[in-house]
């Protein structure tokens, strides 16, 4: 598993912290629960991988931090992973509550409020002494930026991703179940060490064009020659860092729908390129992004894009009137979910970007366009 060295822990307890100041609280409780895509809060500030169950980590302005499983966890995980004091309480919630009556808090930040505490918890903590304020948004942008260190795990990422992809491309042939190809992706996902951290989904559909809706692969439909396939891959390698990357593949004829949204997808590209610079705001690249599907008629289902770390959906969305500022070495999933207006037709495909100085940077060169299962790679 990839080490994360203490000045990189110092670095992300540090940007939290002043994150917690800025907003005048006294601790910050961090959520993290097995659920897909939830777990990697707590691994950022602990080190802890969740197998099972949930946890949260508890960080003071001042003081020392510690992560707080229920005591029924004990056996579950490694938990000489975790590079912090570690607590088994039969009532999370209650410990920590007791922690903010014992040292005197009055507002503890909880990232993870809305859908991750469990409620349990959440009624010890707001019976306890402190106001509880909501504390997403601080915490993802406190850890938008990227590292050196997290950038390579985000690279790393990339490649066991892509190499899903081709490896789904790569077997792929009419008369296969949609599960059976899905399954060679996990294939390459699990030998690379990516555990569970993967989310598997597709978006398909007959004639050369795919439905808007997201659905688990069938074990029981089997590929048509003119089915369009968009296999929805988001995977975190071992460094944690979750990343997203799709692409189409069809054996038949796109139509005409599909090759529409296809051309609004290269200019798409062009504009995160040119806009998704540090100092523009979400707003800005998702009104430039946007534009190409607009212009053809396109509605936009699914959010256009999300900054993506550690957990899978953070802070800022890339969207309508969202003035975020973006900055340099921040890393934003973008897929816009660009469909007719009758609903038959979608276009869905997923790439990472990093912003810089200059623009977007996709962490892929892999050519936007639909493959038609001959080929040898992506």
């Amino acid at each position: 598993m990839t080490q994360t060295s203490q000045a990189e822990i110092e670095q992300r307890y540090e940007a939290v912290r002043e994150a917690a100041q800025a907003a005048d609280v006294d601790a910050v409780v961090v959520s993290g629960s097995e659920y897909t895509g939830f777990e990697g809060a707590v691994r950022y500030l602990s080190g802890f991988r969740i197998l099972h169950r949930y946890a949260y980590v508890v960080l003071p302005v001042d003081g020392d931090p510690a992560i707080v499983f229920p005591r029924e966890a004990r056996w579950v995980g490694d938990h000489g992973e975790a590079w912090m004091e570690q607590v088994f309480a039969e009532h999370p919630g209650g410990w920590i509550a007791d922690q903010a009556r014992a040292r005197g808090w009055r507002r503890v930040g909880v990232s993870g409020l809305d859908y991750v505490m469990a409620v349990r918890d959440f009624r010890a903590l707001a019976d306890g002494p402190a106001e509880l304020v909501p504390f997403d948004g601080q915490f993802d942008l406190a850890r938008a930026v990227k590292s050196e260190a997290e950038l390579e795990s985000v690279r790393e990422g990339m490649r066991i991703n892509e190499a899903g992809v081709e490896a789904v491309l790569g077997a792929y042939e009419p008369g296969k179940t949609e599960a059976e190809l899905m399954g060679e992706a996990e294939r390459v996902f699990t030998a690379a060490g990516c555990y569970r951290t993967t989310m598997d989904m597709i978006i398909g559909g007959p004639d050369g064009a795919a439905y808007p809706e997201f659905r688990f692969p069938s074990a029981e439909k089997r590929v048509a020659q003119g089915d369009l396939l968009l296999y929805g891959l988001e995977i975190a390698g071992p460094g944690g860092h979750w990343v997203e990357f799709s692409r189409p593949i069809c054996a038949g004829t796109p139509s005409p729908d599909t090759l529409a949204a296809m051309d609004a997808y290269h200019e798409y590209a062009a504009a995160a390129r040119a806009t998704m610079r540090a100092g523009a705001t979400a707003h800005d690249v998702h009104r430039a992004v946007s534009k190409g599907f607009v212009d053809r008629g396109f509605q936009l289902g699914h959010v256009t894009g999300h900054s993506i770390g550690m957990t899978m959906i953070e802070h800022p969305r890339i969207g309508e009137g969202n003035e975020t500022v973006l900055r340099a070495n921040m890393v934003v999933s973008m897929h816009p979910h660009a469909f007719t207006q009758d609903e038959r037709t979608c276009l869905y495909m997923q790439d990472t970007w990093l912003v810089t100085a200059e623009g977007g940077v996709p962490f892929s060169d892999v050519p936007l366009r639909i493959y038609d299962g001959s080929e040898a790679s992506l």
